[in-house]
């Protein structure tokens, strides 16, 4: 099975494999997902630039393989026009949203359950509505504090595989990729965004921690959402 298969240290593989060899991982870890999974194997596609560069590479496994976004109230109008385009283009994206009612501002007094509403149960549904058996993310362990501890591949629900194939990634080298293969990008990123959320979540920051402008000023300052975070395979009230 694919979560016995890899065992290497993910944080020795960071500095220890160059550009072309962490494509080459990435693509040879999506691919014996797909051969055991098949129309299980769906990406979580979040419209960032690691997303992207997920979405390029399961395309080159095989264009058959099927993805979800997660949208919510308040993502930004770059957001929504680039989400419209890449479903556009490929309608295999479904996309999930909450749109029961919240208090106003839940975002600020309570950001913890504002994305559980939001972003959470959405993923909970598709991963449900999709029969999802192995799910792809774009985390990278080198993106901030809160994503040190990952490994490559999870089983955080039992039956339910997480796959994070650039996890060993640098921010430059999702550059490069997306770069080199002319991955077209949300354009928040021209404007000098480093990580996409909802707009009242999500600033422009400086230092070396790629997620310092996600929830700042509350506790989950440079934190995460949830959907990585929580159990999945759960009964869900939408």
């Amino acid at each position: 099975m694919l979560i016995e298969e890899v065992t290497e240290n993910v944080v020795e593989l960071v500095e220890k494999l160059n550009f072309a060899e962490k494509v080459e991982r990435s693509l040879d870890l999506i691919g014996r997902a797909y051969k055991e999974f098949g129309d299980g194997l769906v990406v979580a596609n979040s419209l960032g630039k690691d997303s992207s560069v997920i979405w390029h590479l399961t395309k080159r496994v095989s264009p058959k393989i099927r993805g979800f976004i997660v949208t919510t109230r308040f993502k930004p109008a770059e957001t929504k026009q680039f989400m419209a385009e890449e479903v556009g283009r490929y309608p295999e994206l479904s996309i999930f949203s909450n749109d029961e009612e919240i208090p106003d501002k839940l975002y600020a007094t309570d950001p913890d359950k504002c994305c559980d509403i939001l972003k959470v149960k959405p993923t909970r549904q598709a991963i449900e509505e999709m029969k999802v058996g192995c799910w792809i993310t774009g985390l990278r362990c080198t993106e901030g504090r809160t994503r040190t501890e990952f490994k490559e591949i999870e089983e955080l629900d039992k039956g339910l595989i997480k796959l994070n194939p650039i996890l060993i990634w640098y921010e430059r080298e999702v550059w490069q990729y997306l770069a080199l293969n002319r991955v077209m990008v949300n354009p928040l990123y021209s404007k000098g965004y480093r990580s996409l959320g909802c707009w009242p979540c999500t600033k422009i920051a400086q230092g070396a921690d790629e997620r310092a402008g996600r929830w700042i000023g509350t506790s989950k300052c440079g934190g995460e959402c949830g959907i990585h975070t929580k159990p999945l395979k759960v009964d869900y009230q939408i």
